[in-house]
């Protein structure tokens, strides 16, 4: 593995700003699902954030 896909965030972002399939069907379920997991991604990437700040400075 090298560096260069080390940082490879274009997954992520592509999950988070994607936009709906409407071949899909959605349920209540899966729409919860995927909330959550987008909250805790976001919950992680926050974090990751202020514990980078609070080591540099």
């Amino acid at each position: 593995m090298n560096g260069k896909n080390l940082f490879n965030f274009g997954p992520v972002l592509g999950y988070y700003f994607r936009g709906k399939d409407p071949n899909r069907k959605t349920n209540f379920n899966m729409k919860t699902m995927h909330f959550i997991n987008k909250l805790s991604l976001a919950m992680f990437l926050v974090c990751l954030m202020v514990m980078l700040v609070r080591y540099v400075f």
